[in-house]
């Protein structure tokens, strides 16, 4: 039985602003997981937990967050504030004894980089030898 994993990115404009050009043809020609469904955000550090919670809620395997790096963020903090909350959310999936691996956070460059098609197939890999979430 072949599993494709649900799996939400949550990603910074600045940091992704690259990966969406030409609707993202860039980004399949390069190998980024077809199965990951990116919505892209002002900055990282204005998601809360709820949204990353909702979507496990909406049928997620897993979610991700890509924002700047920690300490070159556009928008000062923002990505050192989204590293938080997604600890949150990784200590309330543990809570539940659930795979806390299924909520991660990366801080890139911004462009289309090489990280960033690894954080998507990383993330893809691991959901799939985790299997579908429990919820």
């Amino acid at each position: 039985m072949s599993f494709t994993p649900d799996i939400r990115l949550f990603s910074c404009h600045y940091t992704s602003q690259q990966s969406c050009s030409d609707e993202g043809k860039e980004l399949n020609e390069l190998g980024f997981p077809a199965n990951i469904k990116m919505t892209r955000v002002v900055c990282t550090g204005k998601l809360e937990e709820i949204t990353l919670l909702e979507a496990f809620e909406d049928g997620a395997d897993a979610v991700y967050v890509v924002g700047c790096p920690a300490d070159g963020c556009h928008n000062v903090k923002g990505s050192q504030r989204a590293a938080k909350r997604v600890q949150a959310v990784r200590a309330a999936l543990s809570e539940l004894g659930v795979e806390p691996d299924r909520a991660k956070m990366y801080h890139l460059p911004r462009g289309l980089h090489p990280e960033f098609i690894n954080a998507g197939r990383e993330m893809n890999d691991n959901i799939r030898t985790m299997g579908p979430s429990p919820f």
